[in-house]
């Protein structure tokens, strides 16, 4: 059934909330520093000045509620954020633009060497700040569930399954009926965090079906484009028998489809998407601040999501002045406590980042220094 939008907000949110709550019974017991930023920010201390980012859009209802809750901690802080998008976002921090960059994408290798270039010391951290499903969003009238294979996503993005009523659709979908009509698929435009992320998972599940790199540039030619996000879910919206994609949190009251993991259909949640990261590993060869994830796109455990979005928090260890550095470790500190994460979660539905991940993050935090 499809939800609207105060149905899924209320849904997420109460989700988010058990699983607030469970944090917070494991975490009465522990003193920690996370814990101790929990109260948002690292230094205890008043500070001022302007912290200056750009990035991911995907970011920027989080981003929203980070900065307004930062606010009540220091409010002679400024924090400017432009939703540049991710690869505008990673070439103006590497340019030296910006205090941090936000990303739906590691630095590749050689965005990586240039980051390390920039920075005075010449280590970057690559925070995990953010998660959040990618949903698979369709308008097609009287079909209000949908449950799509891995393998079908492909087919219907990589635009070899053409048609609502194709035999692999309604196999996955007995109790559907699938109409006689063409499937339009909505695409970005612009280089995009939630495209790569989104062609990395057609390409760990389907190889066989989606033979394209995985890239932040839409590969396949045809159908519509649209850039930025919102733009994408209006243009689903505005057709019929179209399909997208884009962050669950601004999929408004278009179908959602459930995807399929293993012997199951998962549903995308802010639960299913937290699984799969707790179930991931960090990418090998990176530096010791480095906590990039290698994301289980192929994952076959009950309950994960895999076509899920992190968005990275990516910064200097070593910086030239003290204030800047004084400022990001603040900030940063804010973002991953349960305050912070609390925050972006009512902002923009995101799943919060676990004690681990919290605890990972704030070593790297803890190492930001002037130099």
């Amino acid at each position: 059934m499809k939800l609207s939008t105060t149905t899924r907000t209320a849904a997420l949110s109460a989700a988010l909330a058990a699983t607030f709550a469970l944090s917070a019974c494991g975490a009465s017991n522990e003193e920690t520093d996370a814990g101790t930023a929990a109260a948002g920010g690292d230094s205890g201390e008043e500070l001022s000045g302007t912290l200056v980012g750009a990035g991911a859009s995907s970011q920027q209802a989080a981003m929203q509620g980070w900065t307004a809750g930062y606010s009540s901690v220091q409010p002679d802080v400024t924090v400017n954020y432009d939703p540049v998008g991710s690869g505008g976002g990673r070439e103006q921090f590497i340019a030296g633009g910006t205090n941090f960059a936000g990303s739906d994408a590691a630095l590749d290798d050689e965005e990586l060497a240039a980051a390390q270039e920039r920075c005075a010391g010449g280590e970057i951290f690559e925070l995990p700040n953010y998660i959040a499903p990618i949903a698979v969003v369709y308008n097609l009238e009287g079909v209000e569930g949908l449950n799509l294979p891995p393998e079908v996503i492909a087919g219907i993005f990589a635009q070899q399954i053409t048609n609502w009523n194709d035999p692999a659709i309604a196999e996955a979908n007995p109790d559907a009926t699938l109409p006689d009509q063409a499937i339009t698929v909505v695409n970005r435009s612009d280089e995009s965090g939630t495209t790569e992320n989104f062609t990395e998972y057609l390409s760990a599940v389907a190889p066989d079906v989606w033979t394209y790199e995985p890239s932040g540039d839409w590969p396949v030619q045809g159908g519509e484009q649209a850039q930025g996000p919102a733009r994408v879910v209006s243009a689903v919206q505005a057709g019929q028998g179209t399909i997208g994609y884009a962050d669950l949190s601004q999929a408004g009251d278009l179908g959602v489809a459930n995807v399929g993991v293993g012997e199951e259909f998962v549903e995308p949640t802010a639960e299913s998407a937290a699984a799969v990261v707790e179930n991931s590993e960090t990418l090998e060869g990176r530096g010791e601040y480095d906590y990039a994830i290698e994301l289980a796109r192929d994952t076959t455990e009950s309950g994960n999501y895999p076509i899920v979005l992190i968005s990275y928090h990516i910064g200097c260890i070593t910086y030239e002045d003290q204030e800047t550095a004084d400022l990001v470790s603040d900030f940063m500190s804010y973002v991953i406590s349960e305050e912070g994460q609390q925050a972006a979660a009512e902002a923009a539905g995101s799943a919060p980042i676990s004690d681990g991940l919290r605890e990972q993050a704030q070593t790297a935090i803890d190492a930001i220094t002037a130099g």
